[in-house]
């Protein structure tokens, strides 16, 4: 028997894999389960090790039926095997069963038990025996033999999240359900969803339906980075309620919360285009075509605004379960505001608004998350997105703000992955490669024991300024999402990078079984070769 603590540097012996232009393959050898992300610890026991094949079955209780249906199809999708779901156990029939025990101390833990006679996933909750499915997912992805092993996992944040910026560019029904995937096979459980900005309203709100009919809908887009040249060409769309809560449903069943967010006051221009009164000057306004910051914002000085503001967040809570509700609170110039005659008797403008926006949904039993420019004069209860670097979450921890780490500086995913740019798809500056995500740790040991604690956790985001199809949101997520993933759920003394690398190659064969495009900038030998790149 051996016991392998994966908080200390761990050598193991990676299969050799070969590379046929579509799929990676690898020698038939028993599963190590050193998966991404990497499991907390797991001991290696000696004995005869458990062989998947059309004879073995599930086995799980009613409540975990969905859990069970998720691991069926995996094996299918990985080994090419339909195994049964059964919820009653019978003599000599080899079971990979699902249970739940309060026997793992971490919530969202889970203990998996592999011996030559089956495979046990227990979890203290079906969120635990979602993710130790997902490790028997990925250690089934090259081989049908498992080693027998005793492994106890669980994430070290419980804010594990990917962001999605569907405003920008709008993105098909089914790609956001394809993304979501993306997050569970990450063990990510939260979807911080973009819904509105000044380039596009993408939500239905009953109470306001020009935000659709109009708002939806801009005539055309600056190309590059603010060049003087318009397309002309007419880009929208929107989600209708019944399908947001369409994904809402998909990603609960996933164990991932949606967190939908309706930035205010500023990122306004296309509700402003709507209804050009919540505005203080009145418009006219259309539709934003072009990036970056516009001075025009909600007039937070008049009473309208809080009609239409809580008009719509009364929707959207409708809609979005989520306890938390994302009021943006970025990028909101003061230009508007100081020419304004009734905007600017008020001493603090921002401050004014986040408070009447936090007591409107506070009072609804939910918790207010905005960006790190909300900070100053935010109430105690409201949460910090630190995107600014890793100062205004230290900041806000200390004040005992709950915080969520997104800097610019390790996760913005829009960013480019290469030092050549020429080669790459997006058009936005800034360079962050997959080590450079992977060296991120959201609450350092420089940060005190007593802020660290409101340190939730971290998340990534794609902007879409530059993203315009759903396969380049794939290749800027992606592999950079796999480093992201083990910096939230993996200890950070057990992460290595070359080994990560190592786990990570591996781990490329569900992408290239799942479809997704991803960036190859770390096999070289992948790359589509220099004299094809005209």
């Amino acid at each position: 028997m051996i016991t392998v603590n994966l908080r200390s540097k761990v050598m193991v012996l990676v299969a050799l894999f070969t590379f046929n232009g579509a799929l990676l393959t690898s020698v038939a050898e028993p599963a190590d389960y050193e998966v991404v992300p990497l499991p907390q610890s797991f001991t290696r026991m000696d004995g005869t090790p458990f062989t998947l094949d059309s004879k073995v079955q599930i086995l799980a209780p009613a409540s975990l039926q969905r859990e069970a249906e998720f691991l069926q199809q995996y094996i299918k999708d990985v080994a090419a095997i339909q195994l049964p779901i059964v919820q009653k156990r019978v003599k000599n029939c080899r079971y990979i069963e699902l249970k739940l025990a309060a026997t793992c101390v971490n919530k969202e833990g889970y203990h998996m038990s592999v011996n030559q006679n089956g495979v046990t996933i227990t979890g203290d909750d079906a969120a635990g025996v979602f993710y130790g499915v997902q490790t028997l997912r990925k250690a089934l992805s090259d081989t049908k033999i498992l080693s027998p092993a005793e492994i106890a996992d669980y994430p070290r944040f419980s804010w594990r999240g990917m962001h999605l910026d569907c405003s920008r560019h709008f993105f098909s029904l089914d790609f956001v359900k394809k993304y979501i995937d993306l997050l569970a096979l990450h063990n990510m459980n939260t979807f911080h969803w973009h819904l509105t900005d000044d380039q596009g309203w993408r939500i239905e709100i009953k109470k306001y339906p020009e935000l659709t009919t109009i708002g939806s809908m801009r005539s055309g887009t600056t190309l590059g980075t603010n060049s003087d040249l318009d397309d002309g060409i007419p880009h929208g769309g929107f989600y209708t309620q019944q399908q947001a809560r369409e994904i809402v449903r998909y990603a609960a069943e996933r164990h991932i919360t949606v967190v939908p967010e309706i930035d205010m006051p500023g990122h306004m221009l296309a509700a402003l285009a709507c209804y050009p009164e919540l505005g203080c000057t009145g418009g006219p306004y259309q539709v934003g075509h072009y990036w970056g910051v516009y001075t025009d914002v909600l007039c937070v000085a008049n009473p309208k605004v809080y009609e239409f503001v809580e008009g719509v967040l009364a929707e959207i809570m409708d809609i979005f379960p989520s306890e938390v509700i994302h009021i943006g609170g970025d990028e909101a110039p003061t230009d508007k505001w100081d020419a304004c005659v009734k905007c600017s008797k008020l001493p603090n403008k921002q401050s004014y608004f986040t408070r009447r926006v936090f007591d409107f949904i506070t009072a609804h039993h939910r918790r207010v998350l905005g960006w790190d420019e909300i900070l100053d004069g935010a109430p105690a209860d409201a949460m910090i997105m630190s995107w600014q670097g890793m100062e205004p979450g230290a900041k806000a921890a200390k004040l005992g703000h709950d915080v969520v780490m997104a800097p610019t500086s390790h996760v913005y995913f829009d960013y480019q992955q290469s030092k050549a740019p020429e080669h790459e798809p997006s058009r936005c500056s800034g360079f962050i490669p997959v080590e450079k995500v992977y060296s991120l740790d959201p609450a350092p040991e420089n940060i005190p024991a007593s802020a660290r604690k409101h340190i939730l956790g971290g998340q990534a985001n794609i902007w879409t300024e530059y993203i315009f199809t759903e396969g380049m949101v794939e290749y800027q997520a992606l592999p950079r999402m796999s480093a992201l993933a083990e910096v939230l759920w993996t200890m950070p003394e057990a992460k290595n990078y070359q080994y990560f690398v190592e786990r990570l190659t591996r781990f490329t064969q569900l992408f290239e079984l799942y479809h997704y495009q991803y960036a190859k900038h770390l096999w070289p030998e992948r790359q589509l070769p220099s004299r094809w790149r005209f």
